[in-house]
Formats: C-alpha cells, structure tokens, sequence
C-alpha cells in the first residue's frame, strides 16, 4: 500500500547534487502503475528529463515518454508523459485560455511584452509556472481534450527556493490585492495546502543536505505546505557488519588477514597491495559512521523516509526502472 493514497500532485525538492530529478523521474515509472496516467514535469530549463530518458529536448507540450511499472496483478503499466514548463509560454496559454488573446498573445511574445512581464515584477516568472502545474493537476473545460493525470511528479527547484516558489499567494501580495490573477493564486494555494499535494526533499548522507532538509521541513510547515517524504538517495553499500566496520577502523588491523585473500602480480608487493586495501577499508568505515549518524537524524525528522542505492554506472533508463521499483517496495507509491 502506498503510503500517499490521497497525493494527486507529488513535488520533488532537494539540495542541488542530491539526484531530486533522478528521484523525480523514478516516482513518476512508479506512481503509472495499472493503466494509471502520470505527468512529470520539469521548470528550471535544464531539460534534464530529456537528458535521463534520452529522447529530444521537450517542447511546452505534453508528450509519450516512458510505460510504468507492471502491477503485481500482471496488469500492464500506465503510461507516462513529459512536460517541460517555461514562464512566456504559460503566460500565452493562460492568456488564450482566459482572455481568448491567441494571435495578440503571440503578437505580445513578438514584440517582448512576454518576456518584459515575467522578469520585471518578482515573482511572477514562478506563478506562472505553479499556475501550469495547478492546471495539469485540476483539469477544466477550458482545455478542451487534454489529458486528464491521475498522478502529477513535479521536478522542483531545490530545497532553498521551494517555499517561494510553492508560496505563490505571498508571491503576489504586493502585485495583486484583488482581481482575477489573485483569485487564481488563492485557488492554487487551496491545493498545494490540501492533503492532495506533498513535498518530497531528496536529501544524501551528509551533513549539509540532511540539515538543509530539516531547515526546509520546518520552513514548508511555517508556511502550512504538507510536507512528504524524506528520499535518502545514492546509500553506498552496507555490506559490512558494525563489527567489521569497528575493525576495520582499529589501527592494529593486520595487512597479513587481507594479504591472505588477495593476489598480485610482480609489480606490485603483496604487502602495499594489503596496505592499501586496509587504509581504503578504515576511510569506508568512517563515511558509514558518518552515514549512520545523518540516518539517525533522518529517522528523527518525524516523516516517512525512503532509502535508494548509490549508482557507480549511472543513471539510464534501465537503472531508473529499478529505483521505481525499490520506492514501490518501500510505500512511497
């Protein structure tokens, strides 16, 4: 059983370097279970999505990216589909929705007005963009014949810009006290706070991205934003015992007991090879005690956290299958 039965609109967050759109992407292969429909967006004009998948840079149009994970009924995957939202054009899709300005919306973009608007008055470039999200989740008769998602996977700006960029009634305060767009921004508020919405941050085990998960789950829930579940991506392997580990830290730790299970050739000594396998094994014991450490204050954080394994090949399309796979496993879909 998922652990977000409710969720309609998954946002990812993290520190940059965490993998959030990583994590992102594999939530969206495993959320498009059993014929569902699933939207995974991106709004910071990396085209990373692009990247991960390898197909072509996304236009500001919906397209077929990917088939998600089977059900355990057998039944096939559903399907997921890309978006990649940039400010002007949802600006012109909100003004020929709205306002019926198709052509003099285009005639705007021409002339600069577009760009003009979204940059001179903060704020507004990150409501338009929250504004496409909010009508990809609440589909209306104004769009006639798109898509309707059961699930939809935000790749969001990292962890220290996400209250701005989710907070999107504050944004506007000293733009718009009255009118249609502030009723708008109220409406979208209405979702992002409801139980139909929660913020996933994707953190490692370091000490700087696991306190700057706990800074943005105490600065989500000032703002009333429902906060999700932790992702502690790229865990190294645990092969080793504590035992072992306390042994492999200890300075009497004897070259001659690795000797014993090692070969080497003419060039290299059996005692430098020994020598060196014992100094990598005391620097992999002190990151796992680094690790534990940050995974107990994970496991302090009060929420639902989610552990995927560090990659040395990389990420492609296979490998993002298979984190799909272990956050299903785990509950978060």
């Amino acid at each position: 059983m998922s652990d977000w039965p409710k969720v309609r609109l998954h946002v990812v967050t993290g520190k940059g370097g965490t993998g959030k759109s990583t994590v992102a992407a594999a939530l969206a292969l495993a959320l498009a279970t059993q014929g569902k429909h699933v939207l995974l967006c991106e709004v910071e004009g990396r085209q990373g999505i692009a990247r991960m998948f390898d197909v072509d840079p996304l236009p500001f149009e919906e397209r077929r990216l990917a088939t998600g994970l089977p059900g355990e009924d057998g039944r096939p995957g559903g399907v997921v589909n890309a978006l990649h939202v940039d400010a002007e054009s949802a600006l012109l899709e909100y003004l020929a929705l709205y306002y019926k300005l198709g052509r003099a919306g285009r005639a705007l973009d021409r002339f600069g007005v577009i760009e003009f608007a979204t940059t001179i008055a903060p704020g507004v470039r990150d409501v338009l963009l929250t504004g496409k999200i909010f009508e990809a989740v609440q589909r209306n008769s104004r769009n006639k014949g798109a898509q309707e998602y059961d699930h939809v996977v935000l790749d969001a700006p990292p962890t220290g810009r996400i209250v701005q960029f989710l907070n999107v009634s504050n944004e506007l305060a000293g733009l718009a006290k009255v009118g249609p767009v502030k009723s708008q921004a109220d409406t979208m508020m209405t979702l992002f706070r409801s139980p139909r919405t929660a913020v996933h941050l994707v953190t490692v085990l370091e000490e700087m991205p696991v306190q700057e998960t706990a800074d943005g789950i105490a600065e989500l829930r000032s703002v009333a934003l429902p906060v999700g579940g932790v992702v502690v991506n790229q865990v190294r392997p645990q092969d080793l015992t504590l035992d072992q580990l306390d042994g492999a830290q200890a300075p009497a730790v004897a070259a001659d007991l690795v000797s014993a299970g090692v070969k080497t050739d003419r060039s290299t000594t059996l005692d430098d090879l020994a020598g060196a396998l014992v100094a990598e094994g005391h620097q992999h014991a002190e990151r796992r005690r680094l690790e534990e450490s940050q995974r107990a204050l994970v496991a302090d954080l009060g929420v639902p956290a989610y552990e995927l394994p560090r990659l040395p090949g990389g990420v492609d399309l296979g490998a993002l299958y298979d984190l799909a796979a272990r956050l299903r496993q785990q509950g978060m879909a």
